[in-house]
């Protein structure tokens, strides 16, 4: 499997002061998250909301303590944490797996907030031969160092799509002939029911809350991990293994040789 060739990844790094963080914006760096103090206000300050919103960059209003805890040097209210990753779009993506003859087999992460988490995810899913990963642009975790050193480098290798109007993602992923799966504990349908052949985008929510409801009505399976023990729940990273290595034993050929999927 194999894609165009993407841009080259960044370091994670910090940016700070006002005019820095437009300029990083200008030059197309990634911005994985940002912070504005709360209460700052000028003309520079107004410029960068403006270049924010021409971009639909979300920023954090946040105390001058949390700035201060990130760097002791002079940010001007205002800092940025440069993304790792070059995050991807999922629209691109799509309709490459289907010109390649291959069956998508997408993974959407909900509320996965949990960096070491994200990075064991990401791992699995790269060694299974997933096609990417979506997450929604609020309310994930980040992208950053730690989350690279647990996927093994696998952030680097499988495309991450990172979408503001996640519905409106999932909608399209629906149109596009993808059944969603939603693996909640909110039904009686064992995760070896939905036929994993088909073209497929597995959702797993976060460990607090869940999926989310609005995509638990919308979803074409509702799958469940078996659970025999005494503890209630798996974590989520081992939920998603279990139930994308379903998916690969569907799509995998019975032989002796063993065989991998497209």
């Amino acid at each position: 499997m194999s894609f165009t060739a993407r841009p080259p990844r960044e370091n994670n790094q910090v940016i700070f002061g006002i005019r820095a963080v437009i300029e990083a914006i200008k030059a197309g760096k990634e911005i994985e998250s940002l912070y504005i103090q709360r209460g700052v206000s000028g003309s520079l300050l107004l410029e960068l909301k403006q270049i924010l919103h021409q971009h639909g960059i979300v920023a954090q209003q946040v105390p001058v303590e949390k700035l201060n805890r990130i760097t002791a040097k002079n940010h001007q209210g205002v800092i940025a944490i440069i993304s790792p990753i070059i995050y991807q779009k999922i629209e691109n993506i799509i309709p490459e797996i289907y010109e390649k003859g291959e069956t998508p087999l997408v993974l959407v992460l909900d509320g996965i907030t949990d960096v070491r988490n994200m990075g064991a995810i990401a791992r699995t899913a790269e060694c299974a031969g997933v096609h990417a990963i979506v997450v929604p642009a609020k309310g994930s975790a980040q992208i950053n160092a730690d989350a690279v050193k647990t996927s093994a480098g696998a952030l680097y290798k499988i495309p991450v799509c990172r979408h503001d109007n996640f519905m409106q993602t999932m909608r399209f992923l629906q149109e596009s002939g993808l059944q969603l799966v939603a693996c909640t504990e909110k039904t009686k349908e064992f995760i070896y029911t939905p036929d994993y052949t088909l073209p497929t985008a597995i959702i797993m929510g976060s460990e607090e809350d869940g999926i989310r409801n609005e995509i638990l009505r919308i979803a074409d399976h509702l799958a469940k991990i078996p659970m025999f023990g005494e503890i209630e729940s798996l974590n989520v990273s081992v939920s998603a293994g279990v139930i994308i290595y379903e998916a690969i034993r569907q799509r995998t050929p019975s032989t002796s040789e063993g065989a991998t999927f497209e």
